[in-house]
């Protein structure tokens, strides 16, 4: 088993926003929140309509060959395609044409009209289609930061990684299965940046990544209309179990100066973490110039001056009430 511990994330039914703010965002916990309107999106999305409201607009598209996608090797092309065409190919088994093989895999992460500079919003980047997406109204409209436009191929899973703002995932179409580890696994996730080193998550290496093995797992199957809380430093994993297409609301839960105004992801740590992480590095490049066994006591001693100061011991029973909120709400 990969995991000590898997416990199913709790759902809530008929959420507004009152009882989101009252119920569910208080908690700092992820939670499948079913029945909310999406709009007319959930009924008229098929291939068919999206290829003709999309039409053949350029996309930038992950195409890969292998199931388990891998940003920090980058196990896959960047290509692009007519939006129109790339639904067809992504709704497909097996393609007449393609790029590596006729079982290959497509993946859309909108973009900005700038990625460098702007945020992704479905509005902007497809006027047509948004039109049928109503943007759950749980946050205040000046805290929006992106709306992210999401169509993967069945069998296609995404690395681990976390985002620095809240998010609420709307599931559209098809069905996908979604992994989440508390931000305080961050230590048994083997982490490179904003990213877990640990690509298969439910046949891990365990010689290779042993502490994998103690993070305890939520899991949950987002259906067609479902919403997703994430909340901001919540690890997510997601397997897509069908062709299927997926909104991403994003916003700042932070006050707006500690993001980094450079970051059009969501991805980039805030500016205060940001700095004592590089204050980190230069304090451990000191303890490079020392001997190995001052450099380990020397070490210890700022371990443990960053727990006392920092960790946030972990709610005893978490997961027991995690799973009792499941089967009452």
């Amino acid at each position: 088993m990969a995991c000590q511990e898997t416990v199913p994330v709790p759902v809530y039914t008929d959420v507004d926003r009152e009882r989101f703010l009252r119920d569910v965002y208080p908690l700092r916990r992820p939670a499948v929140l079913r029945g909310v309107s999406l709009g007319p999106c959930t009924d008229r999305w098929t291939v068919d309509y999206l290829c003709e409201k999309g039409g053949a607009r350029e996309v930038k598209i992950h195409v890969s060959s292998v199931p388990q996608m891998d940003f920090l090797h980058k196990n896959f092309l960047y290509r692009s395609l007519p939006f129109s065409e790339f639904v067809q190919r992504a709704a497909e088994e097996r393609h007449s044409q393609y790029f590596i093989s006729e079982d290959e895999s497509y993946y859309l992460r909108s973009l900005g009209e700038d990625p460098r500079r702007e945020a992704a919003d479905l509005r902007k980047q497809f006027p047509d289609l948004a039109e049928d997406f109503r943007v759950p109204e749980f946050f205040e409209a000046e805290s929006f930061f992106s709306c992210v436009f999401r169509i993967s191929s069945r069998g296609l899973q995404l690395w681990t990684h976390y985002d620095v703002m809240d998010n609420l995932l709307a599931q559209v179409t098809g069905t996908k299965r979604v992994v989440l580890f508390s931000p305080q696994d961050a230590q048994h996730l083997y982490l490179t940046g904003d990213k877990s080193e640990v690509l298969d998550i439910d046949s891990p290496d365990l010689q290779r990544f042993p502490e994998f093995a103690r993070a305890r797992r939520l899991e949950c199957v987002l259906e067609p209309g479902d919403l997703l809380f994430i909340p901001a430093l919540w690890f997510h994993n997601t397997l897509a179990l069908e062709f299927g297409v997926g909104v991403n609301v994003f916003w700042r839960h932070l006050p707006h100066g500690c993001y980094d105004k450079s970051d059009p992801y969501g991805n980039k740590d805030p500016v205060l973490a940001s700095r004592a992480l590089q204050g980190l590095e230069k304090a451990l490049r000191c303890l490079d110039e020392l001997p190995p066994e001052y450099r380990d006591f020397y070490g210890r001693r700022m371990v443990l001056r960053i727990q006392s100061r920092t960790y946030t011991p972990r709610p005893e029973g978490a997961n027991t009430r995690l799973q009792g909120s499941a089967e009452q709400s």
